[in-house]
Order: C-alpha cells, then sequence, then structure tokens
C-alpha cells in the first residue's frame, strides 16, 4: 500500500505543471465563425466538430436530439425532480426523493459561481437543445420546452442508478404522509433485480502482442441508455464513446491517447443517521448532538404533476434536514437523514476534464477533485500504462461503527470526517501482472497478485464482495500474454458460465438420490453432460437457466432466519436444500413444457432481442420480429451480459438490459478501436440506423470504429452545418 501511495504522489505531482485541461475559448475577433459540423457515418454514429469546446458541446448535444430527444427530457425530468409534470401523480414520491437533494435555487447558484469555461460549455448545451427544439417543430416536449443553462447541472455523473435511488420511495412517502406504507418486496430486496453494473478490462503492453496497452469498454446498463459519439474541437478535444443521453461530456470511451471504464462500485458511499428529535425548548423541533439540542432545517417543496385532463395539480411538502442530509424515513422512533455526495459543480467538471486527459498522471490529477462517488475506473492509455482506480468520493469514517445500518446522529463520532485522499484508497497502478479489471465485485482480485490487500481497507471500501463474473475475468486473463482486439473481443464473449460449476452439482447429487419422474431424470442427465457454456442451440442452457431462476426465487420466498449465506449464489450452493434444488427443477420442466410444448428448449428460441417501436417502455409480443441472443445474464457469471425476462402474454424472454455499448481500444502510435450498440443509434423505427447492429451485437461481432478523419472520410453517410442560435 505504501508503494501505491508512492506512486499515486508521484504521478499527481508529475501532472502539476501540464497545459491547462480545459482550453479557454479565443476572443470573438479571433474566432471563426461559429458553425459546428455533424458527420454521419454508415451506422449513424455523429462525428462532431466545433472550433471551440463549447462549439462541440452545441453540436454533439444537438446530434443526441435528433437521435432521442424523448430520453434526453425524460433523463432532465428525472434528474430535476419534474417527472410528475409528464407521468402524473404516481411519480410524485420520485420527484420529492430528487428535490430533497437537488434543489434548483442551488444549481443556479452553481452555475453562476461556475468557472468561466464551465459556464461557455453550459451556455453551448442550452443553446443546442433550444435549437433542435426550434428547428424542429413536430417534436413535441412533454414539460421541457426551453432548457437553461444551470439544468446541466442537476445530471452530472452518467452511470445507470444514482447514489439518490438507494432511498426507498414507500419509507420516504410514509413519513410525510404520515402513515404506516409496507417496503415493497424490490426494497426489500426479495426481487431478482438484473446486474446493473459493467465489465472493465486494460491490458498492460506486456501481455498484447504489439505492446500497447488495450481497454475493454463494456457497461451493462438498461438498453439504449446512452449515445455513441465522437467530438471534437480546434482547441484540442477529440473523445469517442458512450454518451448518456443529455449529457455534453463521453462518460465511457477514449481519446487519441488514454481511454476510461466506469464500473459500478460496490463502495459505501451514502450513509444513514438516526437523529433523536426532541423539542428546542423554543417550541421547535430540533434533535441531539453530543450535549447540544440542533434546530432542524424546514423547508417547503412544491411540486407538480399532470392531472387526467391534462392540466397541472400541485402538492406542497414540508421538508426536514439535519446537518447529516434530508429525512427520509422513520424507524424504531428515529428520523433517518440520508447523507450522500451532492457536489453537482465539482461532479460536473470531473466528468468533461477527464475527457481531455492524455495520460495517467493528467487523469489522477482531474481524479483529485473527488467528485465520483459510485464508479470504479479502469484506465489505460498511449504510454502504456493502466490502472484499476476506486471512486474518489469516500467519506473518512469511525471504523468503530458499523455504517451498513443507520448509526446514532447524535453522536458526534459517527460524522463523516472528511474526505479519503487518493493515496489512501484500494487502487493499482500499473500493476506487474499486466492486467486490471471489475466487474462490479470488490477491488480484492483487480490485478490478480498485484491487488489491493483486503485487510490493510476499513470494511466501508466494498459492500458487495464478489461475484461470478469475477473468476470468469481472471481465468480470461489468465490464459494468455498476446492479446490484441480480436483477442480481447473473444475474451468479453467468452461463454463460460461459472455459477453453475458451483449451483450444478448438488442438484445432480439430489437427482441421483430422488430420481423422480422420467424428466426429472432425462433433466439431470442433460446438465450432467452440459458444459456450462452458453450457445444459442444450447437446450441445457435453457434448463440451467430456468432452474437457476426458479431456485433463486426460492429464497425470498421461504426466508431462514438461520441463514448466514453472505449471498444468493452462497444460498443456493450451501444452504438450498435437494428438496428445494428439486422442486425448481421441476418448476423450470413444468414452465418449459407449457409455454414450448417440450422442455428441451433451445437457448435461442427463448432468449430474445425485441424492440418494435421507439418508446422508452417496451412492449413485447412474442407474434413479432425478434432476434435470437446466445449469451446469458450476467447473474451466472457470464461476462457479455442479456438480462431477460418474460412480460405478460409473452413465453420467451426478452432482454431490456445488459451489454449496450462494447468498444474494444489499442492505444498503439494511433489509436484504432472496435465498437457495437445494442440495435442502432436512432430511436426512430424508420430510420435506417433504428436496427442495423443487431446481427452483429449478437454475433459479438463489433464494428470498426472510424475515429481518425482519413478513417471516416470513406464513410461518410451525411454531414450538415450548424451556425450557433
Amino acid at each position: 500500500m505504501a508503494r501505491l501511495r508512492r506512486c499515486l504522489a508521484l504521478l499527481i505531482a508529475a501532472s502539476s505543471g501540464a497545459t491547462a485541461l480545459a482550453a479557454p475559448a479565443a476572443p470573438a475577433s479571433q474566432r471563426a465563425p461559429d458553425r459546428v459540423t455533424i458527420t454521419r457515418d454508415e451506422w449513424g454514429t455523429a462525428h462532431v466538430h466545433g472550433h471551440t469546446d463549447a462549439d462541440a458541446v452545441y453540436g454533439m448535444i444537438y446530434a443526441q436530439a435528433e437521435d432521442d430527444f424523448p430520453r434526453i427530457e425524460r433523463n432532465y425530468l428525472v434528474n430535476l425532480g419534474r417527472l410528475a409534470e409528464a407521468e402524473g401523480e404516481g411519480a410524485l414520491w420520485q420527484d420529492l426523493r430528487q428535490r430533497l437533494f437537488v434543489d434548483p435555487a442551488r444549481l443556479q447558484a452553481d452555475y453562476a459561481a461556475s468557472p468561466v469555461w464551465l459556464k461557455r460549455l453550459m451556455v453551448a448545451w442550452a443553446q443546442g437543445l433550444n435549437a433542435y427544439l426550434a428547428d424542429h417543430p413536430g417534436t413535441k416536449p412533454k414539460v421541457l420546452t426551453r432548457f437553461e443553462p444551470w439544468m446541466a447541472l442537476a445530471f452530472t455523473e452518467g452511470s445507470i442508478g444514482g447514489d439518490i435511488e438507494r432511498v426507498p420511495l414507500s419509507q420516504l412517502r410514509a413519513f410525510y404522509e404520515h402513515r404506516q406504507v409496507a417496503m415493497t418486496a424490490q426494497e426489500r430486496g426479495l426481487v431478482w433485480r438484473e446486474p446493473a453494473g459493467s465489465n472493465g478490462i486494460a491490458i498492460a503492453p506486456s501481455h498484447t502482442q504489439d505492446g500497447h496497452a488495450l481497454l475493454l469498454i463494456n457497461p451493462h446498463t438498461s438498453f439504449f441508455f446512452r449515445s455513441e459519439l465522437q467530438m471534437t474541437s480546434d482547441a484540442g478535444l477529440n473523445a469517442y464513446g458512450a454518451v448518456t443521453w443529455g449529457q455534453f461530456f463521453v462518460y465511457q470511451g477514449f481519446n487519441a491517447h488514454a481511454g476510461w471504464m466506469h464500473t459500478s462500485s460496490g463502495v459505501d458511499n451514502v450513509d444513514e443517521f438516526a437523529e433523536t428529535v426532541v423539542d428546542d425548548g423554543k417550541g421547535a423541533t430540533g434533535y441531539r448532538y453530543g450535549s447540544a439540542v440542533r434546530p432542524l432545517r424546514q423547508a417547503k417543496i412544491t411540486l407538480r404533476y399532470r392531472q387526467a385532463d391534462g392540466t397541472q395539480g400541485s402538492r406542497t411538502f414540508a421538508t426536514w434536514a439535519s446537518h447529516h442530509g434530508p429525512i427520509v424515513r422513520e424507524e424504531g422512533g428515529k428520523w433517518i437523514a440520508f447523507a450522500l455526495m451532492n457536489r453537482p459543480l465539482a461532479a460536473l467538471q470531473q466528468s468533461f476534464l477527464r475527457t481531455r486527459t492524455h495520460d495517467l498522471a493528467s487523469f489522477l490529477k482531474v481524479a483529485e477533485l473527488r467528485a465520483n462517488s459510485s464508479n470504479n475506473t479502469l484506465f489505460a492509455d498511449d504510454k502504456g500504462e493502466i490502472a484499476y482506480l476506486h471512486p474518489q468520493f469516500v467519506p473518512i469514517r469511525d471504523k468503530r461503527f458499523d455504517y451498513t445500518k443507520p448509526v446514532d446522529g447524535s453522536d458526534p463520532a459517527t460524522d463523516w470526517k472528511g474526505l479519503h485522499a487518493l493515496t489512501d484508497l484500494p487502487s493499482v497502478l500499473r500493476p506487474a501482472n499486466g492486467w486490471a479489471y471489475n466487474s462490479n465485485d470488490a477491488p480484492w482480485h483487480a490485478a490478480g497478485a498485484d491487488s489491493p490487500a483486503k485487510a490493510a481497507y476499513p470494511a466501508y471500501m466494498d459492500q458487495v464482495g464478489d461475484n461470478p463474473r469475477g473468476p470468469h475475468a481472471m481465468r480470461v486473463l489468465g490464459e494468455r500474454r498476446d492479446f490484441t482486439i480480436p483477442r480481447l473481443i473473444a475474451a468479453a464473449y467468452d461463454s463460460w458460465l461459472p455459477a453453475f460449476d458451483h449451483l450444478l452439482p448438488p442438484l445432480i447429487t439430489a437427482g441421483e438420490q430422488d430420481p423422480g419422474s422420467a424428466d426429472r431424470q432425462a433433466a439431470i442427465a442433460l446438465l450432467k453432460g452440459w458444459d456450462h457454456r452458453w450457445a444459442a442451440e444450447s437446450t441445457a442452457t435453457t434448463l440451467a437457466v430456468n432452474w437457476g431462476e426458479a431456485l433463486w426465487a426460492k429464497r425470498g420466498q421461504n426466508p431462514d432466519p438461520e441463514d448466514d449465506s453472505n449471498s444468493v449464489w452462497d444460498w443456493m450452493e450451501r444452504r438450498a436444500t435437494p428438496a428445494q434444488r428439486l422442486a425448481a427443477l421441476d418448476e423450470a420442466i413444468a414452465r418449459l413444457k407449457a409455454d414450448f410444448g417440450d422442455w428441451r428448449v433451445p437457448w435461442g428460441e427463448m432468449n430474445r432481442y425485441q424492440r418494435n417501436d421507439g418508446a422508452i417502455d417496451q412492449v413485447f409480443d412474442d407474434a413479432k420480429p425478434s432476434t435470437a441472443i446466445p449469451f446469458a445474464s450476467a447473474r451466472w457469471g457470464s461476462l457479455a451480459s442479456f438480462g431477460a425476462k418474460r412480460y405478460p402474454g409473452t413465453r420467451r424472454i426478452y432482454g431490456t438490459s445488459g451489454n449496450s455499448f462494447v468498444a474494444a481500444v489499442e492505444f498503439g502510435p494511433r489509436v484504432t478501436a472496435r465498437a457495437v450498440s445494442i440495435g442502432g443509434e436512432s430511436n426512430d423505427p424508420k430510420s435506417p440506423h433504428f436496427a442495423d447492429q443487431v446481427d452483429r451485437y449478437a454475433r459479438g461481432d463489433l464494428r470498426a470504429v472510424h475515429f481518425w478523419p482519413d478513417e471516416l472520410a470513406g464513410h461518410v453517410a451525411s454531414r450538415e452545418v450548424l451556425v450557433r442560435k
């Protein structure tokens, strides 16, 4: 750990004298006309160029709006706490949760205090969206008919599922309506939720055939969550990758020298404080803090919502907050305050500036903003440096307390004590083993033998532990030292499902002891001879996945008070009874026979991709065309993830999350890359780019990225020139 800290300190110091990452715009008298070019290649991918970074932002958000304005608007309705204005009263509690933390007045003040370079970008962002709406009167926003620059600060972190979503809406409602509301099964963790995370792999030159660093960018998100584009400027900006709809920075991607891939982290980045509420002696409501009584802050939040007749109603909430954070629920007579990172200005700066970094030292300098609370980062550059970086916003806590539960807010010792320095974090820089990875698991295996030692760090550095993708990643990374882009892609689509290595032997033993029906015996024989690899034609994959889902559900259906398992996988392997295992198999057989007439169903016949229209919430239909997908859910350890389930009226299962954007990048003398996006670039069913990448997506056949002008030259499908308005 000491060596890691020294390396970090040296790298950060080395970047201190570097040229500023955000180049200021030239005076107006020296600038060319504010024209922005959007060039689209044969896949509809936008390659945006402007004179300044602000021009590039203007063009890239305009291009995003061309491709999917409804998702841009929805993201800002959610993040501004205004979703109910479009979707009705049922969304009020989601809006209230957001507004407890996101105050428009504060965002406007942050905008006013922003550095000039960032303010220019926010102005260009709003101008680009407003210009798109003016140029496309056929686009009818549900609510947001005009965007203001400060609104960009409401949505500064591009990952799926923000920290705010950890607040259970049922209990928020119970508290502010002064009544009992039962937690939902999903809030209690009893309902399966498809892993929403990612895979990231960085490979050093020592483990590549051509001596160049490689980076795998493989986010697992809800489908159509991000756009794919390139943004460049004469001021030196040149970033390519995945952009969350409505944001003006490349969230996961690369530039001419470096690349970054974010994965959702298991770090403890939010905490709950149990406040002891008392009268403050002046007739007001207060809370104990040490030997004193502090007043609770009260504020009124008025939310609007769409009514059945299309008009807007409103509702006002009197909200409470302590110095720890807003009050979100009550438990055991205590009011629970929720603490999280709320630094939108720093977060937006960090998100944009890292796209301009050129090596590990400059990336770490930007990371010193410490405004990334929930994402690990895999990094690679053309100097051959690779790294695993832990989230940078990590509060210092007293290790005597268990922060996995609400801590006593009246005890000052439980307060956060500032933030950890980057050198305190379990990161890995330039590991000697030649690779680093993360698959939303703990960092203790991130670089094999060169990984951080768990015992050297506080327990709050990770709360999720391992998952089946970790052993899978380590196996494929340890198998060779001659990686190329094609071999990295092959590793990313390796078909092993390692969870079944542990889950099936107890089932097979149970089946041998209790053979049961002829169908059960045949199913056990099929699973016994299976190689635990997915394939479109594999009937064993179908049976194993359906059995696994049925057994998974049994833990939530029959909670065991003596259950000491640390995960559902652990419960399935160690604690499930033989009767439960066999009952789940019988249920899977019966369900498949009812749906398909036989339980021997090829996986590709059942596991499908379908997109019938551009709606945000898809409706699936077995009678309509769909595409067979061979890979399976990350739940079972598949690196290439496809999260699918049955829907009302369907016998097939349809995917809505998992592999969404996949890119493999090589940092040679000229960066080269291959990529694929789920479906296509456009949400318009009439567009040729609505579904033109589906077959490549299913095959893992990534297309060439046209990063350099000479690469793009032979693949130009359209070009438009915008004049900034």
